[in-house]
């Protein structure tokens, strides 16, 4: 990991990170209280994850997700993805107030898509740009638990 994202990681962890860890992982206590919830508990304990270190890593659309991860999806929307979302775009324009504060507050609005469907969805991480005009727009593919790393 490059330097300049685990100074954005570092950054967004102390000023904002914890706390919506700390939502998502409330969402996903909440939802294993039914063993019919359990896969909308992991998809939140998944985006707690990652809303503690986003730098690096995006999320890209699972293979063979149908039609019960739109459902589920919608409900998710309905019950909990909303004020998830909701607490990210005001985040998000707190951080757009400054001029140092504008990459966490795109970060921010990134995650609030994130956050109002998150089922179907995985983590991988991102390449780093090869030069500053490609910023962002390499994701390094991989099996569903492997990371950049270990390759």
């Amino acid at each position: 990991m490059d330097m300049l994202r685990l100074l954005l990681n570092v950054i967004w962890l102390v000023l904002q990170g914890w706390i919506l860890a700390l939502a998502y992982a409330v969402a996903g206590v909440l939802a294993c209280l039914l063993i019919v919830t359990i896969p909308f508990g992991i998809a939140a304990f998944r985006l707690a994850f990652f809303v503690l270190w986003p730098f690096g890593r995006t999320t890209v659309r699972t293979p063979g997700a149908g039609i019960a991860s739109a459902v589920g999806n919608l409900l998710w929307f309905l019950v909990a993805g909303w004020w998830l979302a909701l607490i990210h775009i005001v985040a998000g324009i707190g951080f757009c107030l400054t001029i140092i504060g504008i990459p966490f507050g795109v970060a921010s609005f990134k995650l609030a898509g994130v956050g109002l469907f998150p089922l179907g969805k995985r983590v991988v991480a991102t390449a780093p740009p090869r030069d500053w005009m490609h910023a962002g727009s390499s994701v390094v593919h991989g099996a569903p638990g492997e990371s950049a790393v270990a390759r």
